[in-house]
Parts: C-alpha cells; sequence; structure tokens
C-alpha cells in the first residue's frame, strides 16, 4: 500500500508535511541546538513520536483481537542525538504506561507486540532503542 505525502518547505527552517489521504498537516522545525527556534516538533522528534505512537498502535491492534481496553495507554519517549560522525539519533528511550485493568497472561503478548511495530523494524541498528512497561 502507497500513501502520498507532500513536504513544503517554508522557510526560516520550517516545514509542513500535508497528508493527502486525509488532507490534515504537521509542521516541523529545526531544533535550537542546529540553528532552528524549536517552536514544532523536529523532523527527528518525529521519529520518535512515530515509534511511540507505532508502538501503541500495534499493541491496541492485538489488544482490540482479544477484547483488552488500553484506553489512556501513554507512550513517553526521550531522544538522544550525537554529532559525529555524522548528526543523527543516537538512542530512543520509550517508557509505556499501561492502564489497569489488562490481564497478566496478556502483558508478554502486548510487548512482544510492541517490539514488531513496523517503525521499530525499520529503523537503522544504529538506532539504540530502550523500551521499559509500567503496569498498573
Amino acid at each position: 500500500m502507497s500513501v502520498r505525502m507532500a513536504v513544503t518547505y517554508q522557510g526560516d527552517l520550517h516545514s509542513e508535511a500535508l497528508h493527502e489521504p486525509s488532507g490534515t498537516s504537521i509542521e516541523t522545525d529545526a531544533p535550537k541546538d542546529n540553528e532552528g527556534r524549536g517552536e514544532r516538533f523536529s523532523p527527528t522528534d518525529l521519529v520518535g513520536a512515530a515509534l511511540g505512537s507505532c508502538m501503541l498502535t500495534v499493541m491496541g491492534i492485538v489488544a482490540k483481537r482479544h477484547a483488552w481496553d488500553m484506553t489512556g495507554a501513554r507512550a513517553e519517549v526521550e531522544k538522544d542525538m550525537v554529532a559525529a560522525p555524522v548528526r543523527r539519533i543516537s538512542r530512543l528511550a520509550l517508557q509505556i504506561a499501561m492502564p489497569a485493568g489488562i490481564p497478566l497472561n496478556a502483558r508478554a503478548v502486548l510487548e512482544r507486540a510492541a517490539h514488531t511495530c513496523p517503525v521499530s523494524q525499520s529503523l537503522h541498528p544504529d538506532v539504540k532503542v530502550e523500551l521499559h512497561f509500567v503496569w498498573r
């Protein structure tokens, strides 16, 4: 399946990405430590957000199939960058807090699902991903 997006550079290190199927958009800005003002998500911030939302989405698909209610689950993402030898994401640390009421036997299934999300599978092996779950 193919999805089209159009990204327009608006000047002053700002871009707007248009998701053509839905018509929704996301604006980006360069981070303060890379000549931007940090007024929006940076492109690399979006990678971290994409990983967190992808993990929750895949877990949600599995939970829905089993009638486990994940409403209120939350992923907190911390992104670290390195500058040498090239500027890139070095680490994405995620903490996924799960709501009360998830059965004990669901935990391993949902954790396994998080690790199989397409964004996780698409990251370069040099990006260290640390994933921690908090079960209520």
